[in-house]
């Protein structure tokens, strides 16, 4: 019996010592383990035009990343294109499967932050003495704002600008606008040059295309919603002033719908579009192969009568999963790639926007690059993005500019006064707003 019990107790001890070595090995496995971030990202531009450097900047980080956090892996998942990204993205929300950082298009932004996807990093900012929305243009960092809560970072910003075929101004004996212009320029010019160039009785030569009536309103100065998107305003004197306007200009070309192909074949002066669309296409050798038979720059936008020159900015915004488990390597990551001086700068030379922040745009080395390389003014996209208007944040949003379109259209295509028609089509959409119903 005694036997018996040195035997057990024996084999009880081999067990706990055993266990034990599983334990410790089982620890120092995990130890030598690097933690794991994950992050959502594209191939392709986000601004619609060639780009082979899809990952440039995003490898590059990374590496900046893992060389201060060796303990820190950062994957993602490539082959993922524009326009799939979006539903793959709530694809994964749905799974709960949803990548620590992820990149955000600005029309996803408000249905993300309706769903609670995004980590509010109003707390992160305010505790990190590191760290300075001040630093941002103002209107880029507001873009990842919701509620007075800042949800997403700026990675990548474009403001909607002038394009201007100088070799019809220059034929015409018009000078290039100046950057403070407005609408009374902008209609005399349109009107001098609007005609029949070759003389069959049909115009074929016009001031503009594609100027929206939204276009008109933001630089009259009409806030479209109010803060809660609950309220649409279409009845004040500015909003009616900017469809009128938008109609009169419609008005010289005598039905004839003016479209981006009449300006790429040079028979149109101006046409808004993106900063980066610019940037892309005036390089050699693509403004060859896009717009080779005229000169062409690009200027700020006209002021209404009751605004200034500006235009609203598209933004790509990166965010943190709101259910991460790793906040601190989340945060760290995201503020390499929207706030680091150095992977910033990059977007210059691997993409086609413009970086959010004030300190990189307006470098010397930036500065002399786009106006060597692109021939582009730093001190006009620096006043563009500083001028920028941000585009409002609520989950209806893209339902209910939907709406005002149609229904500006539908104005602008009819006889009725322009005031009180505004403010008919107004009562219809603040009903669908507040409810989700139209009468």
């Amino acid at each position: 019996m005694i036997k018996d019990k040195k035997t057990a107790l024996s084999l009880s001890a081999f067990i706990l010592i055993v266990a034990a070595i599983i334990v410790i090995c089982a620890d120092l496995y995990k130890l030598g383990q690097k933690k794991v971030i994950t992050v959502g990202a594209f191939t392709g531009s986000y601004w619609e035009v060639q780009n082979g450097n899809s990952y440039k900047i995003l490898d590059n980080a990374i590496k900046k990343f893992e060389e201060q956090n060796p303990d820190v892996k950062v994957e993602y998942v490539s082959g993922i294109t524009k326009d799939n990204y979006s539903d793959w993205l709530y694809t994964k929300l749905l799974d709960g499967n949803i990548p620590d950082v992820f990149f955000v298009f600005d029309e996803d932004f408000n249905v993300l932050s309706e769903l609670g996807a995004m980590k509010d990093l109003s707390e992160l900012i305010e505790k990190d003495k590191d760290f300075s929305p001040d630093d941002y243009y103002t209107t880029s960092f507001s873009c990842g704002s919701f509620k007075g809560r800042q949800y997403a970072l700026p990675y990548e910003s474009a403001v909607n600008l002038m394009f201007v075929n100088k070799s019809i101004l220059s034929a015409e004996g018009v000078a290039l606008p100046s950057s403070d212009w407005d609408w009374n320029d902008f209609y005399d010019i349109c009107r001098s040059i609007t005609k029949d160039k070759n003389g069959d009785g049909i115009k074929d030569m016009f001031g503009v295309c594609n100027f929206t009536w939204e276009d008109a309103m933001v630089s009259n100065g009409v806030n479209l919603f109010d803060d809660d998107g609950n309220l649409v305003n279409l009845s004040s004197d500015e909003a009616a002033e900017a469809v009128a306007f938008t109609e009169r200009l419609q008005k010289l070309n005598e039905g004839y719908t003016v479209t981006s192909n009449d300006f790429d074949l040079g028979n149109t002066a101006f046409q808004p579009l993106m900063f980066s669309q610019y940037r892309a296409y005036k390089p050699y050798p693509l403004r060859v192969k896009k717009f080779s038979s005229f000169e062409w720059d690009c200027i700020t936008m006209p002021a209404g009568p009751n605004g200034r020159n500006t235009s609203y900015m598209d933004t790509l915004l990166l965010a943190i999963n709101s259910n991460t488990q790793n906040e601190k390597y989340a945060w760290e990551f995201l503020k390499i790639l929207s706030y680091d001086e150095e992977i910033q700068s990059q977007i210059f030379k691997y993409s086609e926007g413009a970086s959010p922040l004030r300190a990189v745009t307006n470098s010397p080395e930036i500065i002399k690059m786009l106006e060597d390389d692109e021939n582009i003014q730093a001190s006009l996209l620096d006043r563009a993005m500083e001028n920028a208007t941000v585009t409002p944040s609520f989950r209806n949003y893209n339902t209910a500019i939907r709406l005002i379109d149609s229904a500006v259209k539908e104005i602008l295509g009819g006889d009725s006064n322009i005031s009180m028609s505004l403010i008919k089509k107004q009562r219809d959409i603040n009903n669908y707003l507040k409810n989700g119903e139209r009468e």
